[in-house]
């Protein structure tokens, strides 16, 4: 059924329509379009456009309909040319004339400007449940590694030691600005355009506050040019899901790291991880690679969508229904992703002393021990120097800091006593940072209680 045959003589050609139709992906939300025109057809009978009966005979048709889809006992036509043609087509085809006046004071323009946003609501508020888990688990692993040593780096350098409850905080850091950016898309989306017509609102004495009300909204989109061309809530969903899946590859570009035979930090479970058909011995990070490498799928759909937006003029062109594929398959991918990520996470296996052996032997205690000659006398650029010779013998020795013998520390320096030893242990070098954000067990607990009440 084509809800705008009257005006052609011609029949579509086939080519057109499979070219032109969107139902193959705008199905997925059928749902959200027959909620949609119950909020509608409600408003209409309460606005005395259409009798309470019409009303009730429709909306009760149309949850026979929903349920008749959920079920699976409907099946979508292939020759209908989009969700919203289908509806209505069989809600007429079950009741007649009474279901024409569904359509009464609506355009596809502001109803499919309706689903889109319903649509994207859910997934914003199911997106923020399942990042919700995962800070959960970034939480619970937090906890459990508060006392697990590690080297800090910069430029992939080992720099100085942290914990792993710290570096996970970094990445708890970033997913919960994740989730509050998905908080602030839906609170500036969540106003209703359904009314707005085509694009100049209609003659019908519309009640659009209480459509608003019925679907949840705060209240109704205040220009309906806007109203029927705004995609700037979905550029900002993939805007954001692009951003959590920089944060996951980078989380991922780790895990790979750590999980090599060279680092050995962690190891993934095999649910999670994959072999080589040619080399017994390997066992592969895939889904870590993969998640990593679905980000660049995720920027093309925001940049394809960018480019398609950038040269449109008001108000709606058939263009903005290149919105929806792009957008659907970011949504499944980035849900995906941090599902799997979220359980890959609880089933790792933490290397502690290959963790902190690192540390040592990566000289991460190296500014410790310099701070502790300031402590004891010496000015900073001498101990500075000083500890870069002990660091040239440690190299030559093949031995960390800790393992020195104090009197080589004597040779270079003579203010070097039992005392360097304890300064520059692991767990002294990390507690005793304490300021707000640093490692340091009392730090990091302040940390833990704060993050405890924001999930």
């Amino acid at each position: 059924m084509k809800l705008w045959g009257g005006r052609f003589t011609k029949e579509e050609n086939q080519l057109v329509h499979r070219f032109n139709e969107s139902l193959s992906f705008d199905q997925r939300f059928y749902a959200q379009d027959i909620r949609g025109s119950i909020a509608h057809v409600t408003m209409l009978a309460a606005a005395g456009i259409i009798t309470d009966a019409e009303k009730d005979t429709i909306v009760s048709t149309l949850n026979s309909i929903k349920a008749d889809l959920d079920s699976g006992k409907l099946e979508f036509t292939p020759d209908s040319e989009d969700i919203h043609s289908f509806v209505e087509a069989e809600l007429i085809s079950r009741t007649g004339d009474t279901g024409k006046k569904l359509h009464t004071g609506r355009s596809r323009n502001d109803q499919v400007a309706l689903d889109m946003r319903l649509y994207t609501r859910d997934v914003i508020d199911e997106l923020i449940l399942i990042e919700t888990s995962l800070l959960k688990e970034l939480y619970t692993l937090m906890e459990k590694n508060l006392d697990t040593y590690m080297p800090g780096f910069t430029h992939l350098q080992k720099a100085q030691p942290v914990t792993l409850a710290h570096h996970l905080g970094a990445y708890f850091e970033m997913f919960s600005r994740d989730r509050s950016r998905l908080k602030d898309n839906r609170e500036r989306m969540n106003y209703c355009p359904l009314g707005a017509g085509a694009l100049a609102g209609t003659t019908y004495p519309l009640d659009r506050e209480l459509t608003a009300s019925l679907l949840g909204f705060y209240g109704p989109t205040l220009n309906s040019m806007d109203s029927v061309s705004d995609r700037d809530y979905l550029l900002e969903l993939l805007s954001d899901l692009s951003i959590t899946m920089m944060h996951l590859s980078r989380f991922c570009e780790e895990i790979i790291m750590w999980n090599s035979n060279e680092y050995r930090f962690i190891e993934l479970d095999d649910a999670y991880s994959t072999g080589s058909s040619i080399m017994p011995q390997k066992k592969n990070p895939d889904i870590a690679e993969l998640i990593r490498g679905k980000s660049g799928r995720v920027y093309g759909h925001l940049v394809a969508l960018l480019t398609t937006m950038k040269g449109l003029p008001l108000a709606y062109n058939k263009d903005m229904q290149e919105d929806k594929e792009g957008a659907f398959d970011a949504m499944d991918t980035v849900k995906d992703c941090l599902i799997l990520f979220t359980d890959m996470l609880k089933t790792i296996t933490v290397n502690r002393d290959n963790m902190e052996n690192s540390a040592k032997n990566g000289f991460t205690n190296a500014t410790d021990a310099a701070d502790w000659l300031v402590k004891n006398g010496v000015p900073f650029r001498d101990a500075h120097g000083i500890i870069g010779q002990l660091v040239l013998l440690c190299i030559e020795k093949d031995c960390s800091l800790d393992d020195l013998p104090i009197e080589e520390y004597k040779k270079i320096c003579p203010v070097f006593n039992e005392g360097i030893y304890e300064a520059i242990a692991m767990k002294t070098c990390v507690d005793k940072r304490n300021t707000v954000g640093a490692p340091g067990k009392a730090a990091m607990e302040k940390v833990l209680e704060k993050y405890k009440e924001m999930i």
